[in-house]
């Protein structure tokens, strides 16, 4: 299949193109950053691989959670060329990317038995991103819906194989401790994931209209108002941060 992926859930931004065989990335800046530069760095990487957005079969894009503007462009940039080139949208959850990057970092291009993986991302306001995932024969399960934790609150399942995410550094005073069993690999959702990821998702049918291509959000809040910004400065509210 030749396919066009990319995110910009996070702090970077990945781009990447197939054309059945090979494959081209690039990565740059993201979150708000993107915005300016998603599209060139896009029409740049398929003039590369000699590819025309018509002539995909499919877009793929991490459709979140992550960055509120980061998602925001990702999803606009997916509506708008899915629409005009007239392409199928496959909206990507990033913590899966996230689970299958960590897995190729460990077993390599084949995956091998069975594997269950911790997706961990920073969502920043002193909290995390997280979601279980399994996978069998290279193909993934979600074990449970995405929820937003503290750090101090992770709680390591014992059939965890890996701990995969941005978050081991950041955090690193504040994460329990972890047998040294358990290995933790510093992944994000790269859009070389994706491309792994989408082509049996597309078979199984999970291929959307550009009209569908929707930011997928955990946190409903994410600022705080002008009266709880003055009663946190008096001191009756603690600051989101802290």
């Amino acid at each position: 299949m030749k396919l066009l992926a990319f995110d910009t859930s996070t702090d970077s931004m990945s781009i990447a193109v197939s054309d059945g065989t090979r494959g081209w990335q690039h990565t740059g800046p993201g979150a708000a950053q993107a915005s300016a530069t998603l599209i060139p760095a896009i029409l740049e990487l398929l003039g590369q691989a000699g590819l025309t957005l018509a002539g995909l079969d499919a877009l793929v894009f991490g459709r979140g959670p992550g960055s509120f503007t980061g998602l925001r462009t990702a999803c606009s940039v997916a509506q708008g060329l899915a629409l005009g080139a007239r392409l199928p949208v496959l909206p990507l959850d990033t913590l899966l990317a996230v689970a299958e990057e960590a897995r190729f970092q460990h077993q390599g291009p084949r995956a091998a038995g069975s594997l269950q993986v911790t997706a961990l991302l920073d969502a920043r306001m002193d909290e995390m991103y997280v979601q279980r995932f399994a996978c069998k024969a290279g193909s993934w399960t979600s074990l449970a819906d995405c929820t937003l934790i503290r750090p101090e609150n992770l709680q390591p399942d014992p059939a965890d194989n890996l701990l995969a995410g941005n978050v081991f550094g950041v955090y690193a005073a504040r994460l329990p401790v972890f047998p040294d069993s358990l290995p933790r690999i510093t992944a994000l959702p790269t859009a070389t994931a994706m491309l792994r990821l989408a082509p049996a998702l597309l078979a199984a049918g999970h291929g959307v209209p550009a009209s569908q291509a929707l930011p997928l959000y955990i946190r409903d809040k994410v600022a705080l108002t002008t009266e709880e910004r003055a009663r946190a400065k008096a001191g009756s509210l603690p600051v989101a941060g802290r």
